[in-house]
C-alpha cells in the first residue's frame, strides 16, 4: 500500500483544506523528484537549474538565445541568470558574444563541451525520470500531466 502524505509527513492534524493537501503533496513529490536528478548531475558537476539553461541553449541551435530568452524559458526561475550564466562561461560550456546588428544585445551559445556534457547525461537522465515515474504508466502519466497543467494554468486567471 502506497502510503499518505500525511503519513510521511507524520502529520497527526488534518490539512486545512483539500488543496493544502494537494500543494504540499505536490511540493514533496517535487522535492523527491528534484532529489533523483540532482543524484544524476552531480557527476557533471551541474544544478537542475545550469542543465536546463543548456538544454535550452542546446535547443536554442547556433542562433543563440539572450538572457531575457532563456530566462523566460527557465523551468525554475532564476533571479540571477547573469551569475548563472558567468558560472557556465568560466567552465567554458557557453560562450556569449555582443551581434554586430544590435551591440546591446548578447547572444549566449552553448559550446562543444557544453553539448559533450548534454549528450553524456541524456541516457542517465531520461533512466533517472523512467525510474521516478515509470511505475505510473502511459495512461496515468498523461493524466497526472493535464492535471498539472490545469493547475498551472488557473493560476493564469
Amino acid at each position: 500500500m502506497v502510503p499518505k502524505l500525511s503519513e510521511e509527513l507524520k502529520q497527526t492534524k488534518p490539512f486545512a483544506s483539500r488543496e493544502e493537501e494537494v500543494y504540499l503533496n505536490i511540493q514533496h513529490t517535487a522535492e523527491a523528484l528534484w532529489w533523483g536528478v540532482n543524484e544524476t548531475l552531480k557527476r557533471a558537476e551541474l544544478t537542475p537549474t545550469q542543465y536546463n539553461v543548456l538544454r535550452i541553449l542546446r535547443g536554442a541551435g547556433p542562433e543563440g538565445a539572450s538572457c531575457g530568452e532563456i530566462s523566460e524559458r527557465l523551468v525554475t526561475k532564476d533571479s540571477d541568470i547573469t551569475r548563472l550564466l558567468d558560472r557556465l562561461d568560466a567552465r567554458g560550456l557557453i560562450s556569449r558574444g555582443r551581434e554586430a546588428k544590435d551591440r546591446r544585445r548578447i547572444t549566449t551559445r552553448i559550446t562543444d563541451d557544453g553539448l559533450r556534457i548534454l549528450a553524456e547525461l541524456d541516457a542517465p537522465i531520461v533512466e533517472c525520470h523512467r525510474r521516478q515515474l515509470g511505475h505510473l504508466g502511459a495512461k496515468q502519466l498523461a493524466t497526472l500531466s493535464r492535471l498539472l497543467d490545469a493547475a498551472r494554468n488557473g493560476l493564469k486567471q
